[in-house]
């Protein structure tokens, strides 16, 4: 599996988003997107710029292409099971002072079942400062979210204040929602709000950053 990363990482750019939308939509989909589908993705102009895409992945061995049917190489298809489930890496999220969310997507990372569950939907967030310390977040982890809107008093948190996004401890009180820093850097302080805290979701995991 990190053999697979390393693979990964080795792309430019244009080249992992070509990846990570060709890897989506044959695990989803059991087809490979399109040349022009590809181009959208990587700003190609001709079916001749998503070629030259296609063959440096398949270069890379990520990819194989029979005829003209593009599957995905074995050691990828051997790291997918049943038991896994692709999850968007989405941006960097604050976990020192609220910053902005960037809703982009780098890549597709697969979670095991039993961390991403089926019937809900979930996404991963690289963690960014030190205010989660003492709770095992530090900066350059990978946190797995849960989507919701709800969450219960001691949960882990992506928050939404003003359009900006931060993790902390939640809790709620009778006149107010308090987010917590948990780290030995007094900088950081409790967030006191009223009715503009937006949840996003809930961290139900906190991965290795070097998967990606």
């Amino acid at each position: 599996m990190y053999t697979n990363y390393t693979m990964i990482n080795s792309l430019n750019e244009k080249d992992k988003k070509a990846f990570a939308l060709i890897r989506s939509r044959i695990i989803n989909y059991g087809k490979a997107p399109s040349l022009r589908e590809i181009n959208e993705v990587t700003g190609g102009k001709s079916p001749r710029s998503a070629s030259l895409v296609v063959d440096r992945l398949i270069r890379a061995g990520l990819i194989i292409k029979k005829g003209r049917e593009i599957i995905l190489a074995n050691t990828i298809q051997s790291t997918y099971s049943v038991s896994t489930v692709e999850v968007p890496l989405v941006g960097s999220i604050s976990c020192g002072s609220p910053i902005l969310a960037v809703e982009n997507i780098e890549t597709y990372i697969p979670i095991s079942n039993a961390l991403a569950k089926k019937g809900s939907s979930y996404f991963l967030l690289r963690a960014t400062g030190d205010s989660m310390t003492l709770v095992g977040i530090n900066s350059g982890d990978l946190l797995l979210i849960k989507q919701q809107q709800t969450a219960e008093n001691g949960d882990k948190v992506v928050a939404l204040i003003n359009d900006e996004a931060t993790v902390k401890i939640f809790e709620r009180t009778k006149d107010a929602v308090i987010l917590r820093p948990k780290s030995t850097n007094k900088i950081h302080k409790p967030i006191i709000l009223t009715n503009n805290c937006i949840i996003q979701g809930v961290v139900i995991a906190v991965l290795p950053g070097n998967i990606h």
